[in-house]
C-alpha cells in the first residue's frame, strides 16, 4: 500500500469534519461499552462478554478501515511514472493541473490538487479522497458505523428511556437540540449528555445507512459517483467482478476485518469493459 506523505486537512470544513469524528467516535464507544451495557447486562455474564467482544469487533473495525482509508495514497502520482508512453492507450488525457497524464477512471481534485485514480469524490471525514486503492476501507468504515450505531440504537432505547422523565414541551426541545441544551448549559446533566450521544448515534446509524446503499448500489453497478451521474456504464463487469473491483478477490472475507490482505482485480490504470467481459467470460 502507498502511504499518504501529508494526511492533514487542507481545508477548514475537512478539518472540523475530521475533528467531529475523531472525538465521537471514542465517545460513542465509551458510552456504549461503559456505560449502556453495564447497566443492562450484568458484569462478567455471558451476555456482557458477548456484547463487549462484538463492541470491540465494530471498533477495530471502525478504527482500522479509517486509518487506511485515510493513510492509503489512491492518487495517480506514485503509479504514474512506472507507466511508459507505449502503454498509454485511448483514454487517457493530460491533467494541466498535475501537469501529467492521468488514465481513465481518474478525476482532478481541487481540494486534493492531485488526480485520484477511479475517483468517486471526496471525504470531508477523511480529509481525502475515496479513490480505487481505498474505497474497500471507505466502504467498510460505512458500513461498520451503521452496523454499530443500528446494533446500539436497540439497547439505548432500553437505556435511555429509562433515565428520563418526559415532561412537555421541554422534552421535546431537549430531544430537538440536545447538542446545543448541553453546551450553552440549560441542562448539563449526565441525562442530557446521554441523550445527545444517543440522538447523534441515530442521526449517524440513518445517514451512514443512506450513504451504505448509495455506494454499495454503485459498486454492485460497477460506477463511481461521476460516472453515474454521467450514465456512464461501460465498466460493468458483472456485480461479482464489480465487488471485487472494490473488495478484492477475496471479497468474501476481506470485509471481516481491514487487515486481510485481499488483491484487486485491476491496477487503477487499465480497465476490462463490458465488450472484453464479455469475450472473456466465454473461456471461464
Amino acid at each position: 500500500m502507498n502511504i499518504r506523505k501529508k494526511v492533514l486537512p487542507k481545508t477548514i470544513g475537512d478539518g472540523l469534519s475530521m475533528l467531529f469524528f475523531l472525538i465521537i467516535i471514542p465517545l460513542i464507544y465509551w458510552f456504549e461499552l461503559w456505560i449502556v451495557l453495564p447497566d443492562l447486562f450484568e458484569a462478567g455474564s455471558p451476555l456482557y462478554i458477548c456484547h463487549f467482544i462484538f463492541g470491540n469487533f465494530i471498533m477495530i473495525n471502525i478504527v482500522g478501515n479509517y486509518t487506511y482509508a485515510v493513510m492509503c495514497d489512491t492518487s495517480t502520482r506514485p503509479v504514474i511514472m512506472s507507466i511508459s508512453k507505449a502503454k498509454v492507450k485511448d483514454g487517457w488525457r493530460f491533467c494541466s493541473s498535475c501537469e501529467a497524464v492521468s488514465p481513465p477512471r481518474s478525476w482532478h481534485c481541487q481540494i486534493c490538487n492531485t488526480c485520484i485514480l477511479k475517483r468517486d469524490h471526496h471525504c470531508v471525514f477523511t480529509g481525502c479522497c475515496v479513490g480505487y486503492l481505498n474505497h474497500r476501507y471507505f466502504l467498510m468504515l460505512v458500513f461498520y458505523i451503521f452496523i454499530g450505531a443500528t446494533y446500539s440504537f436497540y439497547y439505548n432505547n432500553y437505556f435511555i428511556w429509562s433515565k428520563l422523565v418526559f415532561e412537555f414541551p421541554l422534552s421535546i426541545i431537549k430531544i430537538i437540540f440536545p447538542l446545543a441544551i448541553f453546551i450553552f448549559g440549560f441542562d448539563d446533566s449526565w441525562e442530557q449528555f446521554y441523550l445527545m450521544l444517543y440522538i447523534i448515534s441515530v442521526v449517524g446509524m440513518l445517514f451512514t445507512g443512506a450513504l451504505f446503499i448509495y455506494h454499495i448500489r454503485l459498486v454492485c453497478n460497477g460506477t463511481v459517483a461521476y460516472e453515474k451521474d454521467k450514465n456512464i456504464s461501460k465498466y460493468n463487469i458483472g456485480w461479482k467482478d464489480n465487488i471485487k473491483d472494490v473488495l478484492g478477490k477475496r471479497w468474501y472475507v476481506c470485509w471481516l476485518l481491514p487487515y486481510i490482505k485481499s488483491d484487486l482485480l485491476h491496477n487503477g490504470l487499465f480497465w476490462s469493459t463490458v465488450g472484453s467481459w464479455k469475450d472473456n467470460s466465454k473461456h471461464r
